[in-house]
């Protein structure tokens, strides 16, 4: 499968953004899939994972600010997010496995990343 992201872009403190990741080349309702980050100077981290039935999972630093999503019917997952902090500031890949976890090493397939700026 291969995955395309998009959605970033400079945004203030405080504000909302979302990502898409659209899928093509493969069954898009069989992946589990992720969001990842990683900062300038640090290792790609979870953000967030949402399963083939849907229940869904988030690193604690964005839970109840970041929202993770998917319609099959369009082969997108989606990554809302909300009260956006300086912090947040990296470049979001969007990943594909056929069981997902938090570590990267468990997602075989990935997009290309899209860079999230949260100025403040």
């Amino acid at each position: 499968v291969q995955l395309q992201a998009s959605g970033g872009g400079l945004v203030q403190a405080g504000g909302s953004q979302r990502l898409s990741c659209a899928a093509s080349g493969g069954t898009f309702s069989i992946y589990d899939m992720g969001w990842f980050r990683q900062a300038p100077g640090k290792e790609r981290e979870f953000v967030a994972a949402i399963r083939s039935g849907g229940s869904t999972h988030y690193a604690d630093s964005v839970k109840g600010r970041f929202t993770i999503s998917r319609d099959n019917a369009k082969n997108t997952e989606y990554l809302q997010m909300n009260s956006l902090k300086p912090e947040d500031t990296a470049v979001y890949y969007c990943a594909a496995a056929f069981v997902c976890g938090t570590l990267v090493s468990q997602y075989p397939y990935w997009g290309q990343g899209t860079k999230v700026t949260v100025s403040s």
